[in-house]
């Protein structure tokens, strides 16, 4: 069953005496301890707004460079282009497309949120290319209430799109949980929320329309714009494509009558009963996740459904994690971090992550009755308001920022996403258990961030979508400054990279992971072959294709080097592909046995030369 709905407002839970005594001291944990309750406490009495997000897309009179948001990439190494162009039209779009062709330049299509954690938007690293940024492509949303869609430029911002929406009577039902996405790049990545309900939580699988721009023939202005309805199975390679098939020029959405939604989040310690219920949670509540942060010991269960449109409220769903943060606490909260990396400090991270999912109770993990402040469950608002946030994106106050953003000193992590088939998740959430059970202060790293958050995506008509109902899962932790860094409880953040991707067969997200996340991906995709069909007809040239894209799309495996296990651009088999001279050496896994992991052990012999 279900575990029950709260009756009452849950407390923030003091931290055990016990997780004083750790390494480092009294005295580090006393300040730890005051540090986080001073920032929590300056968070919850202050509004405050933050630096807007500055363009992927630089340029000098030696050509342009493309970061992602982060500000670095999986290898770390910058995209270069030779020039970048910004058409506002599609007739402008297609003579960028005919530009391109008739010069023989390579193509990448970048937005301007730049948000793709793998490098699908960088163009080819030798010869000659050029970026084409839809950031002025974003004027276009055009209702058709007839017929119950949306037709929006490919540029437009996901909440300008959700706001044109709403403003006329409809609502969007699916959206990623982060809004700071456009229209064309949330549907190209398979972007998603949290459904098993109607068409599902993927936004790609409510496009009812695209129109692209592909290269074309001498006689066809070496450019031509597609329009594909619902009815053409080029739809199914083109809703979910990418980047590597055309410039998206516009999207059709399908749209419903304005809806409310009801959000409760229950904090159970009741953690043995995931495996048990996730499939009739999900079956339950139309836009369920849960979230488990394994070494607390703490399940919670969003309780998220419709509710009459005349039902009491004017909810605001304002994510803690996406408001904007002063800089200083940013900074001061990856200064933390680091120390506690650098100390080998597993407790301190414990302490911390304790005091962080007290906050997330207090705060209803950033829900806000009447659009101010949260006072108690449930919370009640239009779904416009409901069905995503970012509002770090928003505001201008030079002080404070999104936490992550790369011109501050603030938070720099990995993000993993696995999608699994749901009948194989039970089995890897016990897995999972077992290796927590080992030693849990293990896990304090990841919950710091979210925990592992289990959201839900249903069976997709598209070639690169999921074939069968499926379970997502999405967890963040550490990552140095210096990539020769090795990280605190390493090898356990590997084998639970592996476990999902190998051991369970799950695929990745095609916009997160690390570079071994998508080895052998290409094999996962019963409809892949379709897929490549559709690219060589599309773009028979393979002018918007890269050895970047293809590294991802074609699961290709890189030349292993000295480190390159640390950042996830190799699986270990030697010890020199961890760092042997910091003391972390190539292992078997713990659980899964034939994971291959960078471990620390503070013997200075190698348990291994060539691991099989």
């Amino acid at each position: 069953m279900i575990p029950n709905k709260p009756k009452n407002f849950p407390s923030t839970p003091s931290p055990p005496s016990s997780i004083f005594k750790m390494a480092g001291g009294h005295r580090l944990c006393s300040q730890i301890l005051g540090f986080i309750h001073a920032l929590q406490f300056l968070c919850s009495i202050t509004t405050v707004h933050g630096k807007v997000p500055q363009s992927p897309v630089e340029c000098s009179s030696s050509g342009c460079i493309l970061r992602n948001s982060y500000g670095a990439w999986g290898d770390r190494r910058d995209c270069s282009a030779i020039n970048v162009t910004y058409p506002t039209t599609e007739e402008q779009l297609r003579s960028a497309v005919s530009y391109a062709v008739r010069n023989n330049l390579k193509v990448k299509v970048v937005t301007k949120f730049s948000h793709t954690i793998p490098k699908l938007a960088c163009p080819q690293s030798a010869g000659a290319t050029l970026l084409i940024s839809t950031e002025k492509y974003d004027s276009g949303i055009e209702i058709d209430a007839v017929n119950m869609a949306v037709t929006a430029d490919a540029g437009v911002g996901l909440r300008q799109l959700i706001d044109a929406v709403e403003s006329e009577g409809f609502s969007l039902v699916a959206a990623p949980y982060w809004e700071g996405v456009t229209v064309a790049g949330v549907i190209s990545t398979g972007a998603h929320g949290s459904s098993w309900w109607g068409k599902g939580g993927s936004v790609h699988d409510h496009v009812v329309g695209i129109t692209v721009v592909v290269p074309g023939s001498r006689s066809e202005g070496y450019a031509k714009v597609l329009r594909l309805e619902a009815q053409d199975p080029m739809l199914n390679a083109a809703k979910l494509s990418l980047g590597v098939l055309g410039a998206i020029s516009k999207v059709k959405l399908s749209i419903e009558h304005r809806l409310k939604r009801s959000i409760t989040y229950n904090f159970t310690e009741k953690e043995d009963l995931i495996e048990d219920v996730y499939v009739e949670h999900a079956k339950k509540y139309e836009f369920a996740d849960i979230t488990w942060y394994p070494s607390r010991h703490t399940v919670v269960y969003r309780y998220d459904s419709r509710v009459p449109l005349n039902a009491s409220g004017d909810g605001l769903n304002d994510f803690i994690g996406f408001q904007p943060n002063s800089i200083l606490i940013s900074e001061s909260v990856r200064a933390a971090e680091k120390l506690l990396e650098r100390t080998r400090n597993a407790n301190g991270k414990c302490l911390t992550a304790a005091t962080t999912l007290g906050f997330k109770k207090l705060v209803g993990n950033g829900l806000k009755n009447n659009g101010r402040m949260f006072s108690g469950y449930p919370v009640v608002g239009y779904q416009g308001k409901m069905q995503t946030s970012g509002s770090c994106l928003y505001s201008t106050r030079f002080d404070t920022s999104c936490a992550w953003d790369p011109r501050i000193k603030g938070l720099f992590f990995y993000e993993s996403t696995a999608i699994f088939p749901a009948s194989a998740f039970g089995d890897f959430i016990r897995d999972v258990r077992k290796l927590r059970d080992l030693k849990p202060e293990n896990f304090c790293g990841v919950d710091n961030y979210n925990g592992l958050l289990i959201r839900f995506i249903k069976a997709s008509s598209a070639y690169l979508g999921q074939h069968e109902d499926s379970v997502v899962v999405d967890f963040n932790y550490y990552r140095a400054n210096d990539p020769s860094d090795p990280r605190l409880n390493q090898d356990v953040w590997e084998e639970l990279e592996q476990l999902a991707f190998f051991k369970y067969g799950a695929k990745p997200h095609w916009a997160k992971n690390r570079k071994v996340a998508f080895l052998g991906v290409q094999h996962k995709y019963p409809k892949f072959d379709m897929f490549i069909a559709a690219k060589q007809k599309m773009d028979p040239q393979n002018v918007f294709s890269s050895e970047w894209s293809d590294a991802v799309l074609y699961g290709k495996e890189a030349e292993k080097v000295d480190g390159c296990a640390l950042e996830g651009l190799c699986i270990c088999s030697e010890d020199r592909h961890c760092s042997p001279q910091k003391g972390f050496y190539c292992s078997h896994g713990l659980v899964y046995k034939e994971a291959r992991v960078c471990r620390y052990l503070q013997s200075s012999m190698s348990p291994s030369s060539t691991i099989a």
